[in-house]
C-alpha cells in the first residue's frame, strides 16, 4: 500500500514558489526545521498527506469493508480486508500517518496562526484537525486525543469517541467565532486563492456530518436546527482537484495505490454493488441499469459488468474466472480526492427532515442528493433512480442507506462503510458468499445475489462471523506498544459509540 505521495509544481499550478518543498511529505515532520517554516509552507504538505491517507488508503480499505470492492484474480494483498479482517499492525499505518504527518504539523500551524491572529488559516487548520480526528474515531472508536501531542507523555490516555466528537465540535465552533468570511487563508490546495468563506462552508458541512453521526445516541436536534437554519454549506464538492498529474509521484492517491505503472492490481468491483447498479431477472436479462455504473466501474474483457465475491481471489485449481473476467473501479491519475460531497450533505439534510421535520422537505433534499450524485459524474438517469427508489418518510433509513451506499461507491467508500454501520442499511441477505461462489469447484452463480443487500464473505474472519460488518479496527499497534494506558480491545464487532447496536 502506498503511504506517501510527492506532487510536482507543474501538476499543481498554484501561485507560489518552491512547491516541491511543501509537497515532499516524506520529510520528517518532527524535524526541528519544521518549527521554522511558515504557516503557508506547512499547510500544503498536511493537505497532501491527508489526501494520501483518506483518499488512498482509507478509500481502499473502506471499499472492501463496504462490499464495494473484492479481490482481484490471483493476488492477495488485501484478501484479509475482503474477509472483513484488519490487524493492529495493518491499521497502524493509517494512524501513524495521521498522527505524525498531519496532526503534529497542524499543531504548529495553529500556534503560529493564533500568535499572528491569522484567523482564516486558524479555521482552515482546525477544520482539517477535526476532520482527521473524526476519521480516527470512526475507525477505532477510542483514541488518544487530549494527551496525544504532548511529547513528554509516552502513554497518552485513550479518550471516549463521544468525548472526542464533543471536543472537535467545540474546536470548530471556537474557530468559527473568530473568523470573518473575507479573512485571508494561508496557501492551500483545497480552496486556492479564496477567502475564509469557503472554509466556513466546509466547517459547517463537517459539523453536519459529525452531528448526524452522533444524533442516534445524543440529543443534538437544537444544534442541527441552528446549523441548518444558517444554511451555509458548500455549493460544490469539497475536494482536492487539479492537484494530480499522470506522472510518477504526482498520481491521485487511489490510482497510485492500485493502478499506477508497476503496481500490483488488487481491486475489482464487488458483486454486491455491481449487481445493484445493474439488475437482472432470473433469466439473466438486464432490467435496470443505474446511469452511474459506467462512471464508477469499467467493463471486463468481454464488455460486461461482473463483480467478484468477498473473501476469495478466485484462484481455484481450475482458474475459470481469470483476470479478464472481472471489472475494475474507474480510476485515473488525475482523479480528485473528495472530502465531503454536495450529495452527502443533501442526504444528511434529508435525514434531518425525515426525523425532525416534514416529509416534503425530506423528499426534496433526497431528490437533490440523487441529482447531485448524478451531476457530479455527468451521468444520466437520476429520474429513473428516483422512480425506482422513491422517498418515503416511513422507510427513510433504508432508502437513504441504500442511496448513500450506491452514491459513495464511486468516490468515497470509507464514508460508505461508516454509514452502513450507522444506518444499518443495506442489510445482509440470506445468501452467503460461499453460496454465490463454490471455491473448490470454481462455480460462480451471481444470479443468487439479491439486489441491495450485503452477504457474508467466503472464509469470513472468525472474530466477525456471519451476517455482520466489521464494526471497528483494533487499536493500532503503533499507539498501544509501550503505552500503559492502552485499553482492552472490545472486539471487532463492538460498535463505535454512534453506530447501530
Amino acid at each position: 500500500m502506498k503511504k506517501y505521495i510527492i506532487l510536482s509544481a507543474a501538476a499543481l499550478a498554484l501561485s507560489f514558489s518552491s512547491c516541491e518543498d511543501y509537497l515532499d511529505v516524506n520529510t520528517d515532520p518532527n524535524s526541528p526545521s519544521e518549527s521554522n517554516l511558515s504557516v503557508s509552507e506547512l499547510f500544503p504538505s498536511v493537505e497532501m498527506q491527508l489526501a494520501a491517507t483518506y483518499g488512498g488508503d482509507l478509500r481502499s480499505v473502506g471499499g472492501y469493508h463496504a462490499q464495494h470492492y473484492s479481490q482481484y484474480f490471483g493476488t492477495s494483498n488485501y484478501l484479509d480486508y475482503s474477509q472483513f479482517e484488519i490487524s493492529a499492525t495493518r491499521c497502524s499505518d493509517f494512524y501513524s500517518l495521521y498522527m505524525q504527518r498531519c496532526l503534529s504539523n497542524i499543531a504548529t500551524i495553529l500556534s503560529k496562526a493564533a500568535e499572528s491572529e491569522d484567523w482564516g488559516s486558524y479555521l482552515a487548520a482546525t477544520t482539517l484537525r477535526a476532520f482527521i480526528f473524526q476519521n480516527m474515531v470512526d475507525c477505532w472508536g477510542e483514541i488518544p486525543y487530549t494527551e496525544i501531542l504532548d511529547p513528554n507523555n509516552t502513554s497518552p490516555k485513550y479518550d471516549d469517541g463521544a468525548d472526542i466528537y464533543a471536543g472537535i465540535l467545540a474546536e470548530l465552533d471556537a474557530a468559527l467565532e473568530k473568523v470573518s468570511a473575507s479573512d485571508f487563508v494561508c496557501t492551500n490546495f483545497l480552496f486556492p486563492s479564496e477567502s475564509a468563506d469557503s472554509w466556513i462552508k466546509f466547517a459547517n458541512a463537517l459539523k453536519l456530518r459529525i452531528l448526524m453521526r452522533e444524533s442516534n445516541v445524543k440529543d443534538v436536534q437544537a444544534q442541527l436546527q441552528a446549523l441548518i437554519e444558517e444554511d451555509n454549506f458548500p455549493e460544490a464538492n469539497v475536494q482536492f482537484e487539479g492537484c494530480f498529474a499522470n506522472e510518477k509521484y504526482s498520481y491521485s492517491p487511489f490510482y497510485d495505490n492500485d493502478y499506477a505503472p508497476g503496481r500490483s492490481n488488487n481491486i475489482i468491483g464487488n458483486l454486491a454493488i455491481i449487481g445493484t447498479l445493474q439488475q437482472k431477472d432470473a433469466e439473466g436479462n438486464i432490467v435496470f441499469t443505474d446511469g452511474r455504473l459506467e462512471k464508477y466501474f469499467e467493463t471486463n474483457g468481454n464488455g460486461e459488468y461482473t463483480g467478484g465475491v468477498s473473501g476469495t481471489n478466485f484462484s481455484s485449481p481450475k482458474n475459470k474466472y481469470t483476470s479478464s473476467y472481472w471489472c475494475r473501479p474507474v480510476a485515473s491519475a488525475t482523479d480528485p480526492v473528495v472530502l465531503i460531497s454536495v450529495a452527502e450533505t443533501e442526504f444528511f439534510l434529508s435525514e434531518y427532515y425525515a426525523r425532525y421535520g416534514s416529509e416534503a422537505d425530506a423528499k426534496a433534499h433526497y431528490e437533490a442528493a440523487i441529482n447531485a450524485s448524478f451531476d457530479a459524474v455527468e451521468a444520466d438517469g437520476a429520474d429513473d433512480y428516483l422512480a425506482k427508489y422513491p422517498f418515503t418518510k416511513a422507510n427513510y433509513a433504508k432508502i437513504l442507506g441504500l442511496a448513500k451506499w450506491v452514491d459513495l461507491s464511486g468516490y468515497n467508500s470509507f464514508e460508505a462503510w461508516c454509514e452502513l454501520r450507522r444506518l444499518g442499511y443495506p442489510t445482509f441477505g440470506e445468501v452467503k458468499g460461499s453460496d454465490i461462489y463454490d471455491v473448490t469447484n470454481d462455480m460462480y452463480k451471481p444470479e443468487l445475489y439479491k439486489v441491495g443487500t450485503l452477504y457474508t464473505p467466503i472464509q469470513v474472519f472468525g472474530q466477525v462471523g456471519e451476517n455482520q460488518l466489521l464494526a471497528r479496527y483494533p487499536y493500532p499497534e503503533s499507539s498501544t506498544t509501550r503505552n500503559s494506558n492502552s485499553p482492552t480491545f472490545p472486539g471487532y464487532t463492538a460498535p463505535v459509540f454512534w453506530a447501530v447496536k
